[in-house]
């Protein structure tokens, strides 16, 4: 059984910093590109950032390049999303994914990702 539980969230002043964590489980974690989605209230679940298997190929979505980097340890079965420079318009909860292909390349749309995680709160005041 495939798990992906995501850590790290918070409440966090605008121009501040998070890091979020996902510890995967049930899988060949190293076989898999993994990507990071997030859903604001009201709007649809939207891409943000991936990463491919190897850690070697990123894609980043406009609005996060430069301020987000995605990033994975393949011996802790864990992915990251280190934010920085935070603004009121990335709050939403964000969610983990794993890619449904192996050794794939990193991929923006919703339907290459077979596994979810529960999605942890991020919360960026003004």
């Amino acid at each position: 059984q495939v798990q992906l539980v995501e850590s790290g969230g918070g409440l966090v002043q605008a121009g501040g910093s998070l890091r979020l964590s996902c510890a995967a489980s049930g899988l060949s974690f190293n076989s898999y590109a993994m990507g990071w989605f997030r859903q604001a209230p009201g709007k649809e679940r939207e891409f943000v950032a991936a990463i491919n298997w190897s850690g070697g190929s990123t894609k980043y979505a406009d609005s996060v390049k430069g301020r987000f980097t995605i990033s994975r340890d393949n011996g802790k079965n864990t992915v990251y999303l280190q934010m920085n420079s935070l603004k009121p318009e990335d709050t939403a909860v964000y969610y983990c994914a794993g890619d449904n292909r192996i050794a794939g390349d990193p991929r923006r749309i919703r339907s290459a990702y077979e596994y979810w995680g529960q999605g942890t709160q991020v919360t960026v005041s003004s």
